[in-house]
Formats: C-alpha cells, sequence, structure tokens
C-alpha cells in the first residue's frame, strides 16, 4: 500500500531528491484494489473496542493517519483517502481529512465503509457508518469488533527521508524508503530522465544504496517481490540476499567471543526510523557483538549500516563504534539471533573495549590504563630493560624524561598505547606502541621478569598481538604497518620478528632492514659543503630515485612505513595530533646531492626525549643511495647541518645500507634489525606465532 505524502524536499549526500508525491494531484484518491477483503475478513483475528480505542489514541499522541475506505455507489469503485482522528473516548470518532477535503461535492456519492490502521504487524481493519460530514470533519460510529487482517512475519516500520537509488544493467532509478522489515523494505523511485521503466527487468537482482546526508545506511544486491506503478514512478519491494555478509576475510585464529555478567547493551538512533533503540548484548568480542530480537518486533535488516551506536557496560562505561547487521537467523526459543560487525572505533574506545575483555579472562592484563609512573622506573630499572650504558645516556635528562612518561602512561593520549601484566600494583611485563609515522605504529619497550612462574614475557606479547588482531581493520587506526627494532644478537625478538620475516620470504608482506647505530657528536666541525654539493629539501626527483634505489637494495616496506609512498594525505597531520596533547612527532625529509645526482637522503626524526628509550624517534634516519661516491667527510658534514634541530649532545644516526659504513671504515656502536609488517598479512603473522610458540590470541 501507499499514500501521497505532503510536499517536501530534502537533500542529502545522494544529491537533492524531490518526493514523488510533488508530482500527484494531492486531492487524487488512493485506488484500493482488494477484492479478496471478504475472505481475508475469515481469518481475521477479531479485536474487541477497547482495542481499537487504544489504538487510535495510539494514532493521535504519535500523528500517524488512520485511511478510510469508501467505495463510489455508481461505479463500485474502492478508494482509500488519508485522515487524523481525534482522540477517542466513546463509540463515535471524529476526524479530519489529511489533504483537506479530498473528493469536494461528490463525497455524497460514495459509501464509508472501513477505517484501516496499518500499525507494521497487521492491518488493523474497522466496518464504520458514516455519521455527519462538517466541511473537512466527519464523525463515524465505530463498532464492537474489528479485525486484524494479513497480520506480517515481521513488523514494517514507515520510514522518513532516506534517499533510496536502485541501479540495474546501466539503469538508474532514485527516490525514497517507504518502509521497511528485518526481511525486506519497499521504495518509491522515478527513472532518471536518461532511463525508463521499460528497461527495468523485476526478475533480475539490482543494487541498492539507502542512506542520507553522505551517510551510506545499505548497500547490496537485492532481489524484487513485487512493484507496482507507472512508466513516472514505481513502488518496488525488495529482500535483501540471505546468505551471511562476509564483511572480512575469514580468519581460522580469532579473538575469542565472550558472555559477560552483567551483559553489556547496545543503544543507538535507528538511521531508517530515527528512534531510539536498545538492545543486551548476548556475546561480544572486539571484532563484534550478537544481539536477540523478537521474530515479530526486529529493527536489524541484514547489511543496515549504524554510523552511530554506543556499547554501554552497566552504565558506566560507553564505547561508541560503527556496526554493520551482517548475518540473522532463528535462534529456538530466543527469537531472532543478529550478528554485528565494528567496523570503526576510535583508539581510545577500541581499548576499553579491549581492556574490558582481556581483563575478564586475565586479571592481570591491562590495557592502557593509568600507570603508577614510579612503579613502572622500578620495573623498568628491575628488569635491566635500562642497564647502565642505556641510563649514562638518559641520566642527564632524567626530567624530561618523567614528564613525558607521565604524558604518556597517565593522560593516555591516543597516539601511544601501553600494555602491563600486573599484581597488586607491581609490574611485572610490558610492551608499548607509538604511531610513529602517518600510517605505521612501532613496537617498543618489550620487557619482563618472572612472576609465579608464569612467562610473562609471552603474556604482554600475547596482549598487543590480540589488541592489533581486529585494531589493523579500523579506518580511524591509522594503521598500514607495525615497526620493530631490536638487536640481531637478541635471540628472543630474532625469533618473534625476524623468524616470521624469514619464514614468510615476501618482502612486501614483512621486512627486514639492517641499520648501524652510531651516537654523533657535531662539536667542532665544520658545516659548509664543498662547491657542487648541496643539501636540501627532498623534491620529487629525489624521492624517485631513492625509491628506485631501495626497490633494488631492499624490496621491504620501509618508504611505505615512513609515509613516503602515500598519495593522499590524513586530514590531520601526525604532527598536529601530538602537538595537541604537548607532544613532539615531526620529521623533515632532505637530499645530499652533488652536481644535482643523488647520493644520500637524510630524514630528521624528532619526538619528546623519552619517547623510545633508545632515541629511535629522535634520530637521523641516512639511506645513502651512491656508497661509492660520497665520501665520509662529506656526508659528516652534512649531517652536522641538521643536529641543531636536536637538544641533544650525542644525536643518534642510524645508516642504511651497511655496505657504506663498512667500506667507508666508520666506526660504530650496534646494529639494529628494523621489522616492518604490513598488516594485511598480519593473520599469517598470528598462524607463525601460534605453530611457533603455541601461542594464540
Amino acid at each position: 500500500m501507499a499514500l501521497k505524502g505532503s510536499k517536501k524536499v530534502f537533500s542529502t549526500g545522494f544529491g537533492p531528491v524531490r518526493r514523488i508525491s510533488e508530482d500527484v494531484s494531492r486531492s487524487r484518491p488512493w485506488l484500493f484494489r482488494h477484492q479478496d477483503l471478504a475472505q481475508a475478513l475469515e481469518k481475521a483475528e477479531a479485536l474487541d473496542y477497547d482495542s481499537l480505542s487504544n489504538t487510535l489514541n495510539y494514532s493521535h499522541f504519535t500523528g500517524q493517519p488512520i485511511f478510510v475506505h469508501l467505495r463510489h455507489l455508481r461505479y463500485e469503485e474502492s478508494v482509500l483517502l488519508r485522515a487524523h482522528p481525534d482522540p477517542c473516548n466513546g463509540s463515535e470518532l471524529t476526524c479530519h481529512w489529511s489533504d483537506g477535503h479530498p473528493l469536494g461535492p461528490d463525497l455524497t456519492n460514495y459509501q464509508f465503509l472501513h477505517i484501516i490502521i496499518d500499525d507494521g504487524r497487521a492491518m488493523i481493519l474497522a466496518p464504520i457508518r458514516l455519521k455527519e460530514v462538517d466541511g473537512n470533519r466527519f464523525t463515524i460510529q465505530l463498532p464492537e469488533t474489528s479485525f486484524a487482517v494479513g497480520e506480517r512475519r515481521a513488523r514494517r516500520y514507515t520510514c522518513n527521508e532516506v534517499v533510496a537509488e536502485l541501479f540495474q544493467s546501466g539503469f538508474f532509478a532514485r527516490g525514497e524508503l517507504v518502509d521497511f522489515s528485518p526481511v525486506g523494505f519497499r521504495i518509491r523511485v522515478k527513472p532518471d530522465p536518461s532511463c525508463s521503466f521499460h528497461w527495468f527487468n523485476s526478475d533480475e537482482s539490482v543494487s541498492i544504496h539507502l542512506g542520507q546526508n553522505k551517510k551510506i545506511f545499505f548497500s547490496g544486491i537485492c532481489g524484487c517481490i513485487r512493484e507496482q506503478g507507472g512508466l513516472e514512478d514505481r513502488e518496488i519491494v525488495l529482500i535483501p540476499p540471505a546468505r551471511e555478509i562476509n564483511r572480512f576475510k575469514k580468519r581460522h585464529i580469532r579473538n575469542p567471543r565472550q558472555q559477560l555478567v552483567p551483559s553489556p547493551t547496545i543503544v543507538f538512533d535507528h538511521p531508517f526510523l530515527k528512534k531510539r533503540v536498545q538492545l543486551e548484548v548476548c556475546n561480544i568480542s572486539t571484532s563484534g557483538f550478537c544481539v536477540h530480537e523478537k521474530a515479530d518486533e526486529g529493527v536489524l535488516m541484514q547489511g543496515m549500516i549504524i554510523p552511530e551506536l554506543t556499547i554501554n557496560f552497566a552504565g558506566v562505561l560507553e564505547m561508541c563504534c560503527t556496526a554493520q547487521v551482517i548475518h540473522r537467523s532463528e535462534d529456538k526459543g530466543k527469537g531472532v539471533l543478529c550478528g554485528l560487525a565494528i567496523l570503526d572505533m576510535d583508539i581510545e574506545a577500541y581499548s576499553r573495549l579491549t581492556h574490558v575483555l582481556t581483563n575478564a579472562t586475565d586479571p592481570h592484563a591491562y590495557i592502557s590504563s593509568v600507570v603508577d609512573t614510579d612503579a613502572l622506573w622500578e620495573f623498568f630499572f628491575d628488569s635491566g630493560f635500562i642497564y647502565p650504558t642505556k641510563y649514562r645516556l638518559i641520566q642527564s635528562h632524567r626530567k624530561d624524561f618523567k614528564e613525558t612518561y607521565r604524558k604518556l602512561y597517565q593522560e593516555n593520549p591516543e597516539v601511544a598505547r601501553h600494555f602491563t601484566y600486573q599484581k597488586n600494583g607491581r609490574i611485572y611485563g610490558h610492551i608499548a606502541m607509538v604511531r610513529a609515522y602517518e600510517r605505521a605504529w612501532m613496537i617498543h619497550h618489550y620487557a619482563a621478569k618472572a612472576m609465579d612462574n608464569k612467562r610473562t614475557g609471552f603474556m604482554v606479547l600475547k596482549q598487543i598481538m590480540h589488541y592489533l588482531n581486529d585494531m589493523c581493520r579500523l579506518p580511524s587506526a591509522n594503521m598500514d604497518y607495525v615497526m620493530c627494532y631490536f638487536r640481531p644478537e637478541n635471540k628472543f625478538p630474532d625469533r618473534v620478528f625476524g623468524g616470521f620475516a624469514r619464514a614468510l620470504n615476501n618482502h612486501r608482506g614483512c621486512s627486514l632492514d639492517l641499520f648501524t647505530y652510531l651516537p654523533y657528536t657535531s662539536l667542532s666541525l665544520d658545516t659548509h659543503l664543498p662547491e657542487g654539493w648541496s643539501l636540501k629539501e627532498c623534491a620529487e626527483r629525489e624521492l624517485w630515485e631513492l625509491k628506485r634505489f631501495y626497490a633494488h637494495q631492499s624490496g621491504g616496506l620501509l618508504l611505505g612505513a615512513l609515509g613516503l609512498e602515500q598519495e593522499h594525505p590524513s586530514a590531520q597531520s601526525l604532527e598536529e595530533i601530538f602537538e595537541r596533547r604537548g607532544l613532539v612527532r615531526k620529521w623533515g625529509i632532505y637530499a645530499l646531492t652533488h652536481e644535482e645526482a643523488l647520493k644520500a637522503v637524510l630524514i630528521v626524526n624528532q619526538s619528546n626525549l623519552g619517547f623510545n628509550l633508545s632515541e629511535l624517534l629522535n634520530c637521523i634516519k641516512i639511506l645513502v643511495t651512491d656508497t661509492e661516491n660520497l665520501p665520509w667527510n662529506i656526508l659528516s658534514t652534512a649531517i652536522a647541518k641538521l643536529t641543531s634541530a636536536f637538544d641533544m649532545k650525542k644525536v643518534p644516526i642510524l645508516f642504511y645500507p651497511f655496505e657504506y659504513v663498512k667500506t667507508k671504515r666508520i666506526p660504530f656502536e650496534k646494529q639494529y634489525q628494523l621489522w616492518i609488517l604490513n598488516v594485511r598479512f598480519g593473520f599469517e603473522y598470528l598462524e607463525y606465532m601460534q605453530r611457533k610458540f603455541r601461542m594464540s590470541p
């Protein structure tokens, strides 16, 4: 059924759409063609007067119209007209026409038969007798018994201002979503001026987009089960596919689903109905959750996207996300089970959700919770993470270090996450990560000591794996790469990180690049380059040459992780995000050339002191592209020109490739392997860890 609505124009992200009813005369009645009404009444459920009056009063309260069924005395033609009831308090009911006096003087040629109320579940039909007509108002006698006709399997809901777009092999139509139920929906559309309904084949599937204000609420392939209308406009009833939506690639290793007590709830404004909905969660993980709803009152349609949904824990902890209904299935005795996938969630909310779920299974595991920094410093020294040589490098800046760690571990900024294994306030395991570049996060500060014979090092490693398993799929995480520096002679990180890179044997999935470390002192060095040499900001031509060199030398992921392959920068730079939190993170890229020929690229990284205790985010990374024709004294002078950006006596320098340091006989202190993982290969890494160390998320 369909009635013509009031004139209204609304604008959406799909473009301005005018309601089809604007092109139809408002005074024209709607022909009612239910010739099988008598047969339907024989099977209908009888309703008493109280039920009818309560339904009419609810229609008055909500402003929803009722429909009046009339029949022409001469032509025996049935029509429906829309009316609004006054409050019902007795056997007589006064109504007024929604569209003025729709039939004018011709109304005397019609017999009033029924009022019809569509409550979404069924069509309530009540026989009536006309008592009086007064201009735009009329009074009717209500019956003692009315009927619920054609009860639906699922309730149907009227929708407002949701734009519908239909595509089928070059045919395009646009209009609005009229109503929907969990198992199907109805749209009213007009064809594009360049198309015709002659092209539309209702026996074939169609592609449907539903949305509003640049937000997509549904997009998918649907089947047509009914249509009515002419060549100008049509109403089409569609059903989404019954099979479950595979939103993400299938994985054998998934974060466990948990049934929590008390159960969390989800709350959201329904994108089609614009009404508040609250449902109880029956199980949940970091990738999604399941809820039950009544089969005849469901509001979740498979494929529907909910832009803003809140997961509420006991009314005291909330996490907002974007979610999508990916499956609906019968659950005997419990109604319908609906599964929803989390499409996006900011890192703060994701950390809280992961912490709740992780802590529910292991009370010693903590994720980005407020940490006692005194206990943290004690742990760093006690575990040997800060050893004498390292402390000698940082001791003169210990006040700056303490302030940086206060911000990181107590203010909990979105650019850094930390994972601890604790008991009674004492820390036994720790690992952290920081958003080092626009699309790359760096794992660091990995340390552990024994606790009750537990392998706390593996515990915190398991925590970060669990965390990254679903985080990498969230657009808000800005994570395409995960990176880590480790010393090649350290057997444990070499097995955990280096072992996977070697086993995968795919440099575009996971790469290893060996850097040589030298603490550089520029005192009394000349900062003037000889004639013909220049140091300037890296231009497109030098970047192109660098990419050619690195692809030949390594073929790894370094340039992608540094953002040098990123074509579309983020709306807000990482530097701005750090600055908003009172922190520092920036980098500059410089080209050292001789007679316009590229010899090396120098990347100046800056951050707060102590952000990384080895200051690998406070260093100059040097990629030498011409190892034979770059004298060390020239490169050393170029480095000296850049060290003024640092407030340190010794600036860490990382050289690549090692061949340059070796051939020039440059003294160095140690070496670091830079491990970079493309998160699209995260599943392979989880499989490797499970197989190698019998450890799963």
